[in-house]
């Protein structure tokens, strides 16, 4: 047996149990799903995902924990809720990628889209901060942390980067300092 033979073994076991604890972790009914594909046909970004919307939700019904947690998929979708509008049997479909990224974190499994993991954490982190995103300190920290600055000060191509930012700051678009907002630890406690 190869490597991949392994790996493909692992990626076609079947967890009978998953489904049920999915939904009674999520709070979704997953199973409630009849693959009208209706997500898919309504999602903008499945031109960057492996696997659809419908096929993310059949491997969960079918309890196929591992393939799912290591598709692009869950890591593509922007979460712009599309998928849980178009739904006809209102499945969060959004809220199950959400809900697969965190699973993925917590099982410590190698997360195919890292640069999309540093960008959500940063989002999240600046929510917690200042209680809502500052857009100059979320691309800082995401540059930083995701080792685009280091690429793009050796390709130097961080002038470029500037130049945008200078535009929008120009434009209004970006501030150079926070806007400070009331209810910090209400949106706090929301985040916990």
């Amino acid at each position: 047996m190869t490597a991949r033979d392994g790996h493909m073994e692992n990626a076609m076991r079947i967890e009978p149990t998953w489904l049920a604890t999915v939904e009674s972790e999520s709070g979704v009914k997953v199973s409630a799903c009849y693959q009208c594909k209706k997500c898919t046909v309504g999602c903008p970004l499945t031109f960057a995902m492996d696997i659809y919307p419908d096929q993310v939700i059949r491997l969960v019904q079918m309890g196929q924990r591992e393939r799912v947690l290591a598709c692009n998929t869950v890591w593509v979708c922007s979460g712009c809720e599309t998928c849980t509008t178009r739904c006809p049997n209102a499945v969060d479909v959004a809220g199950i990628m959400d809900y697969l990224k965190e699973t993925a974190i917590r099982s410590g499994m190698e997360i195919p889209q890292p640069k999309t993991y540093v960008f959500h954490r940063a989002f999240l982190n600046e929510i917690r901060r200042r209680g809502r995103v500052f857009e100059a300190g979320l691309v800082g920290t995401y540059l930083r942390e995701s080792g685009e600055l280091k690429a793009k000060l050796e390709d130097k191509t961080l002038g470029e980067e500037l130049a945008l930012g200078w535009a929008m700051f120009k434009k209004g678009r970006m501030r150079l300092f926070p806007k400070g907002i009331k209810g910090k630890t209400e949106i706090r406690e929301i985040l916990k």
